[in-house]
């Protein structure tokens, strides 16, 4: 499999006329770790945590208020790093799947954090699936190189922050009054993200546009079952500045996305079909992009390697989340510099969010100037 996958990269790669660089480029840093840091242990703990919606957050296939999260930390030498799984129900993840898998983490085995290629292999070779579970590892262990390299992210990886996109703010599918008090609440946002994918769609598009004309993106969440219907919306959205659709049919219906992407006038961006890294040797062709989030890349380092491959195959990119707490949102954030849409208002969405990180000034992703992923614990 890890042959199967190194070799699709290469020749992507060749076929875009860019070289890649090694994928155990991460193993490297072990130069970098302090001698006095090399004799310790990383000891892994999780817990359980279930964030609050500040309102209902309704899609094309559900309705919910709260979303279980499960936070975890790796300690060494005394600093912890920090990480997030968010597990939307839709998605097959939960308190219980997470802690089945966590409970498997053993990182006490190995001499040095920073041989992420080695020890993120082997925690996805753990068990199949459990995406979110693994990311919330790899985020914490990205933390915590971080904190003892002293240097954000960004810097790490050559990323200029001022780069970093304006945010989109999402509005669920609701009755127009509710949606009209969500707009309200997003003044400042230089775009909106809507939820369609019902039988209100047009309504909930003319809802908004009667407050505000700031450019719309939409995701009906796999909503829409018919390619004529899609192209017909995909021309009325574009007369109503909306940039682009994230999923518009069914991920199993290939050929008719691919019929679907070749008229739209709209970008169309793969999210239900595309999880891991080897889902992007089906996007060209059928979609003009993808939306990475770290609970279905397993984290940083797999999110890290789709967007550089991505913009090597000139693929559009979002870069998205969950509904989840600071953690997991900031982490994205230092990836976002890179992308072309980002739509990380994740943390914007609760009410009990348990970390302070980046922050959304004047509708740009701002990323922390602090060490790490750059939160700090509530």
């Amino acid at each position: 499999m890890k042959n199967s996958r190194r070799s699709f990269l290469q020749t992507a790669a060749a076929a875009a006329g860019v070289t890649l660089i090694p994928t155990d480029t991460y193993s490297t840093l072990v130069n970098a770790t302090p001698r006095a840091l090399r004799d310790d242990r990383m000891k892994f703990t999780f817990r359980p945590y279930t964030i609050e919606l500040k309102h209902p957050f309704t899609i094309s296939v559900l309705s919910r208020t709260t979303t279980p999260v499960m936070l975890t930390e790796v300690e060494y030498s005394g600093i912890v790093g920090y990480g997030e799984a968010s597990m939307p129900p839709y998605l097959g993840e939960s308190h219980e799947t997470a802690t089945a898998f966590l409970s498997k983490v053993d990182l006490s085995k190995y001499e040095n954090p920073f041989e992420l290629e080695t020890i993120l292999s082997d925690i996805d070779a753990l068990a199949p699936g459990n995406p979110a579970a693994k990311a919330s590892v790899d985020i914490a262990l990205h933390d915590l190189i971080g904190k003892i390299l002293n240097k954000p992210w960004y810097d790490i990886w050559g990323f200029d922050k001022k780069k970093a996109p304006n945010t989109t703010f999402t509005i669920g599918i609701d009755k127009p009054d509710v949606v009209r008090q969500k707009v309200k609440e997003a003044v400042g946002f230089k775009i909106l993200k809507v939820k369609l994918g019902r039988d209100n769609d047009k309504e909930m598009i003319e809802t908004i546009r009667s407050l505000t004309d700031v450019p719309l993106t939409v995701d009906p969440n796999q909503g829409w079952k018919d390619k004529n219907y899609a192209l017909d919306m995909a021309h009325w959205l574009k007369d109503r500045n909306v940039k682009y659709i994230e999923q518009p049919l069914p991920k199993e219906m290939v050929d008719d996305i691919a019929w679907l992407t070749e008229r739209s006038p709209l970008p169309i961006l793969a999210d239900e079909g595309f999880q891991r890294l080897s889902d992007l040797r089906k996007i060209p062709g059928t979609y003009n992009g993808i939306v990475v989030k770290l609970m279905k890349s397993t984290g940083l380092r797999e999110a890290h390697t789709m967007v550089m491959l991505a913009r090597a195959l000139d693929l559009k990119i979002m870069l998205g989340c969950m509904v989840e707490t600071s953690c997991a949102v900031t982490a994205a954030s230092h990836l976002s510099p890179m992308v072309n849409w980002a739509d990380l208002d994740g943390n914007l969405l609760i009410t009990n969010d348990v970390f302070d990180g980046m922050k959304v000034i004047d509708g740009k992703v701002t990323i922390p100037d602090r060490p790490g992923i750059g939160v700090i614990k509530l």
